[in-house]
């Protein structure tokens, strides 16, 4: 049989999100690998606890923490940016290959929590095909609720207009080429949808599927400095936030019902 890891998505905070696939998944799992990202993102780790504890019929598994290597603030070159990250993914994959080799039997049966889904804009896969090449295992993924469908259900919208295509990108690149349609913006550091005119149409959410969600929607003229100061204000009192929003060039009427604000 062999070592083996489950990659689990886990969904957008909710544990109600997580999957039947998922749940025999967990069941199945002896170690479970979660990154030690430090004292202010503890609760991360305690979800994934949680999640555990919920749904595992049978006491035996073990967590097993691991550090988390520093990323370098990569600078506002793309070049740099990809080495940074080349960098940081080599130095997870020297950690994770390390933690199957000694953490797991020869036989044995690991996993790491995805969250949201495995898929997007998530570095787990990437890593654990790199440490497949230094330690003899095999892997399987089970997909997730990711963050936009939780946003889009939470706000109670549509992905994409009628016939049009959506993006789904980044803060960083959606400042360097800008909104053309609509977009989906995940990792935005600093609020890049201040970069777009005032009456781009906004859906925004935070910490999705938690106590502490926030919502907000309406155009970045209106609802953009509250964003900005929600997010400045949240991100102060947890130490981190996820946050992902849906936003779309204004072309239309917007939808009174879609335009309603959620708290």
């Amino acid at each position: 049989m062999g070592r083996h890891i489950h990659v689990i998505g886990i969904g957008a905070g909710n544990p109600e999100y997580v999957t039947i696939q998922a749940i025999e998944a967990l069941n199945d799992t002896q170690v479970f690998f979660a990154m030690d990202k430090g004292e202010d993102k503890s609760d991360l780790v305690g979800l994934r606890r949680e999640i555990c504890t919920r749904f595992i019929r049978e006491p035996g598994y073990r967590f097993v923490e691991l550090p988390d290597p520093k990323r370098v603030n990569p600078g506002d070159r793309q070049a740099d940016y990809r080495d940074a990250v080349r960098d940081w993914h080599a130095a997870r994959t020297r950690i994770w290959a390390d933690a199957i080799a000694t953490e797991l039997g020869p036989d044995g049966v690991g996993a790491f929590l995805a969250w949201g889904d495995p898929s997007l804009y998530d570095s787990t896969l990437r890593i654990l095909q790199a440490a497949a090449a230094e330690v003899d295992f095999t892997f399987d993924v089970i997909p997730g609720i990711t963050a936009i469908q939780a946003l889009t259900a939470r706000h109670r919208i549509p992905l994409n207009d009628v016939g049009e295509p959506v993006l789904i990108t980044t803060g960083r690149q959606l400042r360097v080429h800008g909104l053309t349609g609509a977009a989906v913006v995940m990792l935005d550091a600093d609020c890049a949808f201040a970069t777009c005119p005032p009456d781009t149409r906004i859906w925004w959410g935070a910490y999705l599927g938690t106590d502490d969600e926030l919502l907000v929607a309406g155009t970045v003229g209106e609802a953009g400095p509250r964003i900005a100061a929600l997010r400045a204000d949240a991100r102060a009192r947890h130490g981190w936030i996820m946050d992902t929003y849906l936003l779309r060039a204004r072309s239309a009427p917007m939808d009174t019902a879609q335009s309603r604000s959620a708290n």
